[in-house]
């Protein structure tokens, strides 16, 4: 059985912070790249970052140095930390996990989703 959690999401006022977790348990181990995606309504689910599981951090083209991935594998977590927050961050923060897709952010080459975490920021 396959579980990935995500939490942290919320409301927050632009220029704030926010530190995303996503917990994994079952066959999701410290060998799988841990992913964040992101979708806005009415706009396709996009990347944000992945690390690899040995700490090596990837980050979409389109992302704009406000993120930062990060993981801590006694604690089967990856987090997202997001700062200087813009109203166009609103979206669904989702998790995924993979054994081979680390760099390209394709969603549909990752295995593993969690159910996401809304972010909203006015």
């Amino acid at each position: 059985h396959v579980q990935l959690v995500e939490s942290g999401g919320g409301s927050v006022q632009a220029g704030g912070s926010l530190r995303l977790s996503c917990t994994h348990s079952g066959y999701i181990s410290s060998r799988h790249c841990m992913g964040w995606f992101r979708q806005a309504p009415g706009k396709a689910r996009e990347g944000i970052a992945g690390i690899r599981r040995d700490g090596d951090e990837y980050y979409a083209g389109s992302v704009k140095g406000r993120f930062t991935i990060s993981k801590d594998n006694a604690k089967n977590t990856a987090y997202l930390q997001i700062d200087n927050l813009e109203p166009e961050d609103t979206a669904m923060y989702y998790c995924a996990a993979d054994l081979q897709t680390c760099w390209v952010f394709l969603p549909h080459l990752w295995d593993y989703w969690g159910q996401g975490t809304q972010v909203t920021v006015s």
